[in-house]
Formats: structure tokens, C-alpha cells, sequence
């Protein structure tokens, strides 16, 4: 019986092994639990630029062309920050680190994913948000990356502003235009960055302090990164609720703002009056159920049109 062989002696089954691992890897370059999180918001800002489930192709072209922007930034922001990775626990594993791919091999790769998201929305969505989505990237990599990260505290502040622009692509996708709802939904994902980003980096501060990252907690006082948290969950709260009369959402989504800002509060006074890592990994892990149940709100009530 003649065994099933590939090239060097390797059978097909170790050819496939390998072949799934390297992908595995270049799907780990893109962050994929970051696009998760960033297309939850995308795909509910175009049902309420509609005010009904626009098309599945304008949907899917708009999702495929965010999540190979996203993607292609990730990528981007692994090669460069490979040198802090391989000293922080938390991003030891990372295939820059490991050497499972080459910086080349990862730039390459990060590039081609931004040329394809550009000329996928160019050609099938409109110019604007091939432009927005582009600017995502450029703003994520040049202004967070480069410079805000590794030099500033107010880094995530400043830099989450990339991580906003998704929903200004999706309302543009539907429009055409932007105006002030779009931003104002920019501005709720823009203030909620860094109560979300520093509750996560309470829990790794010490992993910011090895990798010299001037990242709030692992800089501050517990009293000061909590009372700041406070300070921007109040923010995210009162302007989740002034979006309401602005994109005409009505008084059942003013109640389901309320109520989840009313938890994200909680979550936040219960980390300034007790900042453990635990406290602070709560907060965050709320913060997620925070945006995505307020997005799909949004949503669901701009088609339902619920008032």
C-alpha cells in the first residue's frame, strides 16, 4: 500500500496541518476580535442612514471592504509595534514575535489588504468611503502608532479616533454624505475607546510599564485613570442620549440609552471605588456589551421604527 506523500516526504495531512496554521497566522495579523467589534457598529449605523435594512450587496461590499481595511491596519500596527509585543505578556504569542511570519511577508500581506479594501469600495460602494476607510488606516498607523503610543498618555484618547471611522463609512455608504447624527455616533464610539482600552489596561499596566508605553494606568494614579474613566462614560451616556432627537430614534431608544448607560456607570463607580484588576476587567468586559447592545438599538429600532 503506497503512503500518501507530499514534498520532502511530508505527508498531505502535515501539508494541510501547516497550510491551516499559516493562515491561522495571517488571520491573527489582522485582529479579528478588533473587526468584530468595529462592524457591529458599521453594518446598525447603515440601517439607521437608511431607516430600513438598506440592500445585502451594499451591506456585504461595505463589511467586506471595512473588514479588509481593518484588517490591513492590524497588520500594519503588528509590524510595527513587534518590538513592544515580544516584552508585553499579553501580545507575547503574536506571529511577529514567534517568527511565524516575516515583518516582509506581514507588510506585503497588510498592504495588498488596504489596495483590495480601496478599490472594492471605490468601484462598488462610492468614493467617500473608500477615502473614509482609508483615512482610518492612515490616521490608526501615522498618528497612533508612530507617534501618540509610545510617547503620549493620551495616546488612546487621540488615537481611537481610527477606531470611530467605521460608522462614518457605513452612513456614507447609504448617503452618499455625512452630517451631524454620523458624528455624533462617531463621537459615542470615539469617548467610549478609552474607559474601554484603559479598564483592560489596569489589568496589564505592568506590561505597558516593561514595553515603556506611557498607556494611562501604568503611568497615573488608580485615582486619577478611575476618575477619568468616570468622566468619559458620563460623556458616552449624555451623548448617547442627545443622538436620540438629532437622528429622530424616539423615546424607545432614548430608554435603552439610558439604561445601558446607567450599567456602563455602574460598572465604571464600581472600579474608582475599588480599582482591583478584576474591577477594571468587568468594566470591560461590559464596555463590549455596552457598544454592541447600543448599535443594535439602533438598528433594530431605526427599521422597526419604534417610537
Amino acid at each position: 500500500m503506497v503512503s500518501e506523500a507530499g514534498v520532502g516526504g511530508a505527508s498531505t495531512a502535515q501539508l494541510r496541518r501547516g497550510a491551516l496554521a499559516r493562515a491561522r497566522d495571517y488571520v491573527a495579523l489582522t485582529k479579528p476580535r478588533i473587526i468584530e467589534l468595529l462592524l457591529i457598529t458599521t453594518v446598525p449605523t447603515m440601517f439607521v442612514a437608511a431607516g430600513r435594512v438598506p440592500s445585502i450587496g451594499l451591506i456585504a461590499l461595505t463589511v467586506a471592504g471595512g473588514t479588509l481595511a481593518a484588517g490591513g491596519a492590524n497588520a500594519l500596527n503588528m509590524v510595527y509595534d513587534r518590538d513592544i509585543d515580544s516584552v508585553m505578556e499579553r501580545t507575547k504569542n503574536r506571529p511577529l514575535v514567534t517568527g511565524a511570519i516575516s515583518p516582509l511577508s506581514a507588510t506585503i500581506f497588510a498592504l495588498s489588504l488596504e489596495v483590495a479594501s480601496f478599490v472594492l469600495l471605490w468601484t462598488t460602494v462610492n468614493h467617500l468611503s473608500a477615502i473614509l476607510a482609508l483615512s482610518a488606516t492612515a490616521f490608526y498607523l501615522g498618528i497612533y502608532t508612530m507617534w501618540l503610543k509610545r510617547s503620549s498618555p493620551q495616546n488612546i484618547v487621540i488615537g481611537g479616533a481610527a477606531g470611530a471611522v467605521p460608522v462614518l463609512v457605513g452612513w456614507s455608504a447609504v448617503t452618499g454624505s455625512l452630517g451631524l447624527a454620523p458624528f455624533m455616533m462617531f463621537g459615542i464610539i470615539f469617548l467610549w475607546t478609552p474607559p474601554h482600552f484603559w479598564a483592560l489596561a489596569v489589568r496589564y499596566k505592568d506590561d505597558y510599564a516593561r514595553a515603556n508605553v506611557p498607556m494611562l494606568p501604568s503611568i497615573a494614579t488608580a485615582s486619577k485613570v478611575t476618575h477619568q474613566i468616570v468622566a468619559y462614560v458620563a460623556a458616552v451616556w449624555a451623548l448617547s442620549l442627545a443622538l436620540g432627537p438629532v437622528a429622530h430614534m424616539g423615546m424607545a431608544y432614548d430608554a435603552v440609552a439610558f439604561a445601558l448607560g446607567a450599567g456602563f456607570m455602574y460598572y465604571a463607580v464600581a472600579l474608582l471605588r475599588d480599582p482591583t484588576p478584576k474591577r477594571a476587567m468587568r468594566l470591560f468586559g461590559f464596555s463590549i456589551t455596552y457598544l454592541t447592545a447600543l448599535f443594535v438599538a439602533m438598528g433594530v429600532l431605526a427599521v422597526v421604527h419604534v417610537r
